[in-house]
């Protein structure tokens, strides 16, 4: 069968579900990650044959997206910041926000000849995305990162693994933590943000797969992780260190009211490529 009568195939099925657009996108990710062919080599080589067991592998993966199942579960890996990341039910998907919150941080420390030496901490790594992010990018860095997940930080250090770098992983529960073992130049963290309440506003293939422990808090109590992670942070960042937030588009004004009232400085609220409140940066 040829590549092309597969396409108008999957089109076929899945176009009235996720729209032309995503469907085409979801097409290009399959056809690099099952025939190792990027976009312009399909259009040179339209006439492109596969087996009839590549034709049951790609039945098998328009069933799964059928279930509104995330794509990049369905293969096991996403792209991030250009290097690529293995992902399982036990890990959130990394987002392009959260690429944005990675760039604002490298942009701060330009690469010199003789950088100083840089500590980071990550709380909530999941994929472990930012930190390994961050030590590919700056490599002056001294990277940690902490997850409540066992399953999630075993994801993570095969990412590092796989992306070469060295990141220290911490199995713990921010929130049992009294204090933070060391002094950390830069605290990061994407906490669980989604309040119960704004559930309706999300996708099926996010409610049902995504795990909801690194996803939801509770609606009377939204900034939880926030509030805990500053104060652990005001004690534990050193002179003039800066803390990092993914931020929930609907409390931004709250969140800088709550790192106001904890004593931090130089508080900058920053929007998303979609104009949305997303990202805070402020000074210990």
């Amino acid at each position: 069968m040829f590549l092309k009568e597969i396409k108008n195939n999957f089109h076929e099925q899945l176009d009235a579900l996720f729209g032309k657009d995503e469907v085409e996108s979801f097409f290009f990710i399959l056809t690099e990650y099952l025939h190792n062919l990027k976009r312009i080599d399909l259009a040179l080589n339209p006439n492109f044959e596969i087996s009839e067991e590549e034709v049951r592998k790609w039945e098998a993966i328009i069933s799964e997206l059928k279930t509104e199942k995330p794509i990049q579960y369905i293969i096991g890996e996403t792209w991030f910041y250009d290097s690529k990341f293995y992902v399982n039910e036990h890990t959130l998907i990394p987002r392009p926000e959260t690429e944005e919150l990675v760039d604002w941080i490298v942009s701060k420390f330009p690469k010199t000849q003789n950088p100083k030496p840089i500590t980071v901490l990550d709380i909530g790594t999941g994929t472990g995305c930012i930190p390994i992010s961050i030590k590919k990018n700056i490599p002056q860095t001294e990277v940690f990162a902490i997850d409540v997940s066992e399953e999630a930080l075993k994801v993570a250090k095969r990412n590092a693994i796989e992306n070469k770098v060295e990141v220290h992983f911490i199995l713990q529960n921010i929130l049992d933590a009294e204090k933070l073992e060391s002094k950390f130049d830069v605290i990061v963290s994407n906490p669980p943000y989604v309040r119960n309440l704004e559930k309706q506003e999300i996708k099926k293939n996010v409610l049902e797969y995504e795990p909801h422990l690194a996803l939801f808090v509770e609606d009377n109590d939204a900034l939880l992780f926030y509030r805990k992670i500053a104060q652990l942070a005001k004690e534990s960042l050193t002179e003039n260190g800066q803390l990092f937030f993914e931020i929930n588009q609907y409390l931004g004004k709250e969140t800088v009211g709550l790192l106001e009232q904890l004593g931090f400085k130089n508080i900058e609220l920053k929007k998303d490529i979609y104009g949305n409140d997303r990202m805070i940066k402020c000074t210990r």
